[in-house]
């Protein structure tokens, strides 16, 4: 797909003269970029001997230029400085950064290109870069389109998917060996992490204990009351107790019922109250009694559930390696095989032995 200028982006962006600077600026740069490599090919021999089979002529025509080149050099380091401070006085003027000395630093490459040694001068490169950005920016070039930025975008995000993922290995293979060494790591988040929260933990644990009773318990309550009832009911009809209290003579089968009656209602009745009290919000200090069982200060000492929640961290974290080991852009590669995405997935073939090289 060609290139094409966006006029009508262009119009509302308002950045026509900037525009024009810009691309005066673009070809000045690509010019004074390629007289250096030009330059620079021309200390060797070899390079000048290849010019001279092609125009002997030429090599003595340039020997004088470069010579001088630092001083014909200065004036482009002449011109960039002034398009330079152009845009420092415009942005300053127009409040494009919070202070006015901020632009240098922001357009430090810039700044750096001008200096007319080697080593900064290939920095003008960037210039360049940020010109396109700023077509690209306000959208009246569109690079993303382009067959060459989709191939380069493909195999950078590979490449730094691929630093990243040993990046992230390393460090959960760390944590784990960390925890398998008996790093007191359980200890020190209760200790350091959980407990200098416990107000917050308090407050945020009662709100959501009063929103589940309110919600669950309230509307639901007589349905429960009378399934509670039915349950003690029959436990207490099946006590051998209440059956030999029914073998009294008289008052036998009036006291058994009196005390099943009495027996539902307590129980019933301390049941709601409990439930109630969850769904008040001055359930705060029996969720306060309820955290300080598990949030206590105490020395650490490791037990078998410390043990097994280690394991379980060890096989959480290995799982999480597994799914980093994931090629993702394996998948663009070959999207007819990328159903199964997991651990196995590492093995897969590089592209062009077992997959078609298909590139965005």
């Amino acid at each position: 797909m060609r290139l094409q200028l966006n006029t009508s982006n262009l119009k509302e962006s308002r950045q026509g003269f900037w525009l024009l600077i810009d691309l005066l600026m673009l070809g000045l740069l690509i010019l004074n970029l390629v007289w250096l490599v030009f330059d620079w090919l021309f200390v060797s021999e070899g390079f000048r001997d290849f010019l001279a089979t092609i125009n002997p002529d030429l090599v003595d025509a340039y020997a004088p230029i470069h010579r001088n080149f630092f001083f014909y050099d200065l004036y482009f380091v002449a011109i960039f400085l002034t398009e330079f401070m152009v845009r420092w006085i415009y942005a300053a003027l127009t409040r494009e950064y919070k202070r006015w000395y901020f632009y240098p630093f922001a357009h430090w490459y810039d700044l750096l290109g001008c200096i007319p040694v080697t080593g900064f001068r290939f920095l003008r490169m960037l210039r360049i870069i940020s010109i396109f950005y700023r077509l690209q920016k306000y959208q009246i070039i569109d690079f993303t389109s382009l067959k060459a930025y989709q191939f380069l975008r493909f195999y950078y995000e590979a490449f730094m998917e691929e630093i990243s993922d040993r990046v992230v290995i390393k460090v959960l293979a760390g944590t784990q060996e960390e925890l398998r060494s008996g790093s007191p790591l359980l200890h020190r988040i209760q200790q350091e992490v959980l407990l200098p929260r416990k107000p917050l933990l308090v407050s945020w644990l009662s709100e959501k204990v009063a929103h589940a009773a309110q919600h669950a318990y309230l509307p639901h309550r007589h349905l429960l009351q009378r399934y509670i009832a039915a349950r003690l009911d029959q436990a207490i009809r099946d006590s051998d107790d209440i059956k030999r209290l029914k073998l009294i003579p008289v008052v036998g089968t009036t006291l058994s019922s009196t005390l099943e009656r009495a027996v539902s209602d307590i129980v019933v009745t301390t049941i709601d109250q409990i439930l109630r009290d969850l769904a008040s919000t001055e359930n705060h200090q029996f969720i306060e009694d309820l955290t300080e069982v598990f949030l206590h200060e105490k020395p650490y000492e490791k037990g078998d559930l410390d043990e097994e929640i280690i394991q379980a961290c060890i096989e959480l974290l290995e799982l999480v390696k597994d799914q980093v080991h994931v090629k993702r852009w394996h998948a663009h590669l070959d999207p007819g095989n990328n159903q199964d995405l997991g651990p196995s997935s590492t093995n897969t073939s590089p592209a062009g032995k077992d997959s078609p090289n298909k590139l965005p």
